[in-house]
């Protein structure tokens, strides 16, 4: 196969290559503006704040480390909200239950049937629970958005580095001769000495 012909072929589809990556890192990019700006509506419309700094709900040691960065402010990010459901609402609901869960204080509350404390504590571990798992799937939404913006990115760099390749590629197809040829073995002349 001639070199000239082999050098468009490659360079042809490195162009192919490079407008896939394209489209791909602009999907990638719209994928992550919706999930970012979804999460962040529905989370905003909530109306859901952190305590103030200083403030006793934040001086537990299982909550302060993680909430206190976010002092005051509304819960409007994955990130927030992950932190309020894992540190704020599980620690609340952890002393609520003593450490169980809505399953087993279910069992409590069968064992129980006039124990109205228990029975109320059950539904207040089931609201908090019901929250926190809204929370956590808003978190987890806002998560592929994340992912989705670093692959956006990697297409994007990717895409630059094929263009820049396939540019290459058509100026080397070129500068090489007509009639040279690719994956041709060289004849060698047998030279006989006496």
């Amino acid at each position: 196969m001639r070199r000239r012909t082999f050098d468009t072929l490659m360079s042809t589809g490195g162009v192919v290559i490079t407008v896939m990556l394209l489209v791909a890192g602009a999907l990638l990019f719209v994928g992550y503006s919706f999930a970012n700006n979804n999460v962040k509506t529905q989370l905003s419309q909530q109306k859901i704040f952190f305590p103030e700094a200083g403030s006793d709900s934040l001086k537990d040691p299982a909550i302060a480390p993680y909430l206190n960065k976010y002092a005051g402010q509304q819960l409007t990010t994955g990130a927030q909200a992950e932190a309020y459901a894992n540190h704020y609402i599980a620690v609340h609901i952890s002393k609520t239950s003593n450490g169980k869960t809505y399953a087993e204080m279910g069992a409590l509350v069968r064992a129980n049937p006039t124990d109205t404390k228990l029975a109320e504590a059950r539904e207040t571990v089931f609201k908090g629970e019901t929250l926190r798992g809204l929370l956590l799937q808003a978190y987890a939404f806002w998560k592929v958005g994340q992912i989705a913006l670093i692959a956006g990115i990697a297409a994007f760099a990717s895409a630059a580095l094929m263009g820049l390749l396939t540019i290459m590629g058509f100026w080397h197809s070129r500068r090489v001769p007509e009639t040279e040829e690719i994956l041709a073995p060289k004849i060698r002349a047998n030279t006989v000495t006496v």
